[in-house]
This record gives C-alpha cells, sequence and structure tokens, in this order.
C-alpha cells in the first residue's frame, strides 16, 4: 500500500514552530500586561490612603507642615499613577500586537493544514482509482485468459 507523502510538510511544520513561538510570546505579553495592570492598582489604592490621610489632616486643628506634606505625597502618587498609565497602555499595544501575530500565524497554519487535507483526499482518490484500475485489468485478464 502506498504512503502518503505531503511534499510541503516542512513549511506546515516551520508553521506549527512559528504559531508555538507566537503563542509564547503572547502569554509573556499577557503575563506583563496583568502584572501592569496590577502595579497600577496597587498605586490607585496608595494614592486613596494618602489622599484620606490629607483630608483628615484638613479635619480639626490644621498642622501647615503635615498638610503640605501629604499634598505633596498625594502629588506624587498622582504622577506615580499617571507614569504607570502610560506603563499599562505600553503593555496593553504590545499585547494586541502579540494577539494580532498570533491570529495571522495560525491563519497560515490552517490554511497549509487545509492544503495538507486536501492533498490527502486527492492521494486517496488516486489510490482508489489506481485498485479499480487494476481490478478491471484483472477481471479482463480472467475473462480474457478463458
Amino acid at each position: 500500500m502506498a504512503k502518503f507523502k505531503y511534499r510541503m510538510q516542512n513549511i506546515l511544520d516551520v508553521k506549527l514552530k512559528l504559531e508555538s513561538q507566537a503563542k509564547i510570546a503572547y502569554g509573556i505579553a499577557n503575563q506583563k500586561y496583568l502584572a501592569e495592570q496590577k502595579k497600577l492598582q496597587e498605586l490607585i489604592i496608595r494614592r486613596t490612603g494618602y489622599e484620606m490621610a490629607l483630608k483628615e489632616l484638613m479635619t480639626g486643628t490644621l498642622d501647615v507642615k503635615k498638610v503640605t506634606q501629604a499634598r505633596a505625597d498625594v502629588n506624587t502618587m498622582k504622577t506615580l499613577v499617571r507614569r504607570q498609565m502610560i506603563v499599562v497602555h505600553k503593555a496593553e499595544l504590545e499585547l494586541n500586537e502579540a494577539r494580532q501575530k498570533l491570529n495571522e500565524v495560525m491563519m497560515e497554519r490552517k490554511t497549509h493544514e487545509k492544503l495538507r487535507e486536501k492533498a490527502f483526499e486527492q492521494f486517496k482518490e488516486e489510490l482508489k482509482q489506481g485498485e479499480s484500475k487494476e481490478i478491471d485489468e484483472l477481471v479482463s485478464f480472467t475473462y480474457n485468459s478463458k
């Protein structure tokens, strides 16, 4: 029995490797995005704490030195939050880029798999036709030899 050999199998193998690399890159980008988002949430919580401390200092007797320091702390945290938002946005863009690349690589792999399936179906059809031809020859040989 004949064995099916896909002539572009090496290309399909390369596409599979590229897809696995793209999946790894996407996973890394996703982890980075989530980590940066977590940092942002922690900074927002800290900023909220500083803002509450400032409000407490503003009630009752005022200590100008503490109020000034608390305002500076709040402003510093606002700056850190803005910077972290920029970092989160960059990580999100990288994540989207990795997702698009993964989608492209997956589509290329699927295309080559479909081509392989079509080639296999054609191979089966040719094999079926060859067997049919052999049977016809055998029948005609048997009939003619009588």
